[in-house]
């Protein structure tokens, strides 16, 4: 499975996406930040290459999951480099659009969907991600306007299910897996209650609050995850709430 998380847009979380959603639920997917990808001869990095994406392609032939986190900087070229590497797009089994409540973002997902439903990608391999959401929000009140254009010209898969909530836990965690976060047994009070003084109680106290965050967290990720249905060529669609 070889995944891309992308979006014209930037702070929608493709990275969480990538790393705290995708990577812990793909067996052996390698994480590659295509930002991170630099040119051989030291130049600047501010725009993908061709050389650039021409090693991306010959690196994503040799192995057989990952999951590409895509940085806004460089969507615009990588899409036109998709157009002039003919069949390019078909290394990837899905594209991961996440998107959130704010305007401007919808509108740059809408963009994003255009633009990839151009260079051929079907449906059933644009899967949307409704990211930072508040447990009380009015889900199709407040995407009202990108669900009304993918009711009209439905080139993306639009499942309510697929919703992850704002959570600090996303940053605090930086790159440690969340599953291990969750599922660590440290007796974290017995550590606190012989701790020298009230520094060492902080960072102890800090190290638990991450922990059951976490643990709160890893089971939306599960469903979240569990409705991308990302090996389904028909996903199906639940129908959709007035909430989540």
């Amino acid at each position: 499975m070889k995944v891309a998380v992308i979006s014209f847009s930037g702070n929608v979380g493709k990275t969480t996406i990538a790393r705290h959603l995708l990577a812990p639920r793909i067996p052996g997917a390698q994480l590659i930040a295509v930002e991170s990808i630099n040119a051989e001869d030291g130049e600047a990095a501010d725009a993908l290459r061709g050389r650039q994406f021409g090693q991306l392609q010959e690196h994503l032939q040799t192995i057989d999951d990952a999951i590409v986190d895509i940085g806004a900087s460089n969507v615009e070229d990588l899409l036109a480099l998709m157009r002039r590497y003919e069949g390019s797009h078909e290394d990837f089994d899905c594209f991961v659009v996440p998107t959130v409540a704010a305007q401007k973002p919808q509108k740059d997902t809408v963009t994003t969907l255009v633009h990839l439903a151009q260079l051929g990608i079907p449906p059933h391999r644009l899967r949307l991600v409704f990211n930072m959401l508040d447990d009380d929000i009015k889900f199709d009140e407040v995407f009202d306007r990108l669900l009304d254009f993918l009711a009209r010209h439905p080139i993306a898969v639009a499942n309510p299910a697929c919703h992850i909530g704002a959570n600090e836990v996303f940053q605090l965690a930086g790159g440690t897996d969340l599953v291990s976060l969750a599922s660590d047994t440290t007796d974290y009070r017995a550590l606190i209650a012989r701790a020298a003084d009230s520094a060492e109680r902080y960072v102890i106290a800090r190290k638990l609050a991450i922990r059951r965050l976490a643990a709160g967290v890893v089971p939306r990720l599960d469903a979240c995850f569990a409705a991308l249905q990302l090996g389904a060529t028909a996903p199906a669609i639940a129908p959709m709430a007035r909430s989540l």
